[in-house]
């Protein structure tokens, strides 16, 4: 949330506890996204298909596909390199929007994996109802699980769907962990990681994504180097709305309510069990009416780097 120090990407933050009683099993199913345990917490917080066409994100017809490199030549180049840091706010690492940007962002994740294939059709409606723009990020496991969805999200003009990884691994090159769950072990599987989800979402829905979120939204430098490499922005966010669908619809409200301008907001759309979709829902009147007083509006993320280069790669 918003503190004194909103001045700084760091203070601007929301400021969670560590989730490690939730398990192992929840945070590799669906990301918790916590910030660090050393970080106290906010006070404002209580408590064989047919292919589909592409959808029509904003930035397609100034952004041309690019080359990727192979995965044999990423390796050579990358695998001597240090990995830098490691976290959710390293160098390469988009945490909010272009200074540019008139306006904030809502992200939802989807996860997959065991206890994290559902669908937050409610969350969805809400976005729907008072038509407010998002960008999906969806992992390659909640993507086969739900197909259908992924092509209607897709067609939708209202959304935007990015990369959330193929088994939602932190990012890493030498096996990193984030809150217990290894990350990829090595450039290569970290080029698999991004590029085997990249290409089944092109091959499959004709989705061309833009944007990549990993597995715990943890990353080190180099992997945030090599995404970029690959054509992809790294993002990651600058308030948690929801605490990997773990917060009552109450908090989720308040953090939704925090958003500003050059903000961007994670949650998540495969919880319907959750509080997300209620405080959401609860929370984009209110928020909508303040951006508008302000002439801003809620923005995909491609609509956003849009306005700074043209190009959300850049």
């Amino acid at each position: 949330m918003h503190t004194p120090l909103s001045g700084s990407p760091t203070g601007r933050r929301t400021l969670l506890a560590a989730l490690l009683g939730t398990g192992a099993t929840l945070l590799a199913s669906c990301a918790v996204d916590p910030l660090s345990p050393t970080r106290p917490a906010p006070t404002a917080i209580s408590s064989p298909s047919a292919p589909a066409p592409a959808p029509p994100p904003p930035v397609e017809a100034t952004a041309p596909a690019r080359a990727v490199p192979g995965r044999s030549a990423v390796v050579s180049a990358y695998a001597s390199k240090p990995s830098g840091a490691f976290g959710l706010e390293v160098k390469g690492v988009e945490l909010g929007l272009p200074a540019t940007a008139r306006g904030a962002a809502l992200t939802f994740d989807a996860c997959g994996g065991p206890n994290g294939e559902g669908y937050d059709s409610a969350l969805i409606a809400a976005l729907r109802q008072h038509r407010a723009p998002a960008t999906l990020f969806i992992n390659q496991r909640w993507a086969g699980a739900n197909p259908g969805l992924v092509r209607e999200l897709a067609a939708d003009p209202l959304f935007e769907i990015a990369n959330h990884g193929t088994t939602h691994a932190p990012l890493a090159s030498r096996g990193q962990r984030a809150y217990g769950i290894p990350g990829t072990a090595s450039i290569g599987a970290a080029y698999d990681e991004i590029m085997d989800n990249q290409r089944y979402l092109a091959d499959t829905f004709g989705i061309r994504a833009k944007f990549f979120r990993s597995g715990t939204a943890h990353t080190d430098e180099l992997g945030a180097a090599l995404c970029r490499e690959l054509g992809l922005v790294p993002m990651n966010f600058t308030v948690n709305l929801d605490a990997g669908a773990t917060f009552r619809a109450a908090s989720v409200a308040a953090q939704t309510r925090q958003l500003r301008a050059g903000d961007v907001g994670i949650a998540h759309f495969n919880r319907p069990a959750s509080g997300t979709a209620r405080g959401v829902a609860d929370a984009l009147p209110g928020l909508l009416e303040s951006l508008e007083a302000r002439k801003l509006a809620l923005l995909t993320l491609s609509a956003a780097f849009e306005a700074r280069t043209g190009t959300p790669a850049a």
